[in-house]
């Protein structure tokens, strides 16, 4: 359960670094492991070691069938440390099979329909004012604003965390890793 979580997480939080890094690299490491563009997203996010709650996490929710779909999707993908930051026992109440409904909104929530790359997310932000504002799958949605050389993230309940890495390209959309599991 926990491996689903990850890969659910990861495919999710995935994020702009620290670094302005906005165009993708090829084969960026994540979570001390390669991430290919002719994989996708589940099939990468099961081997970043940062991503095992997400991984769980996306398995208990059963959303593997819909993240090796052919998408496209963006998921911040938030990463274990993000995960830890929650309070105790959140993740364990997750990933129950009686909250199965609260961990996909969860879940859904760290996922926009779409190709959405760094380059797209700035450029939207230079539109409106600073400020991109994005769909959820979850119905939600995620507001992105320039920090220092990155980008932060912030949920509707104003939860706030950083893209760490960005434009990790997948064959079905694109992940950025966050720091931060946010709340729908």
């Amino acid at each position: 359960m926990i491996r689903s979580v990850q890969v659910m997480i990861a495919a999710t939080a995935i994020a702009l670094s620290g670094t302005p890094a906005v165009h993708a690299q090829s084969n960026p490491m994540v979570g001390g492991a390669a991430m290919y563009p002719t994989r996708n997203i589940i099939e990468n996010a099961v081997n970043s070691k940062d991503h095992l709650t997400l991984v769980a996490a996306v398995k208990a929710a059963g959303l593997v069938d819909t993240l090796t779909g052919p998408g496209p999707f963006t998921v911040f993908a938030p990463t274990d440390a993000a995960f830890a930051k929650l309070p105790a026992g959140t993740v364990d109440t997750l990933l129950k099979l009686e909250n199965k409904a609260m961990l996909t909104s969860v879940l859904t929530y760290h996922v926009v329909a779409g190709r959405i790359t760094a380059a797209d997310i700035a450029a939207e932000a230079r539109a409106h004012g600073g400020k991109a504002t994005y769909p959820t799958v979850q119905g939600g949605t995620l507001t992105f604003m320039k920090s220092g050389t990155g980008w932060m993230i912030e949920d509707a309940k104003g939860h706030r965390g950083r893209i760490t890495i960005a434009n990790v390209i997948q064959s079905n959309g694109v992940i950025h890793v966050v720091d931060t599991v946010m709340m729908p």
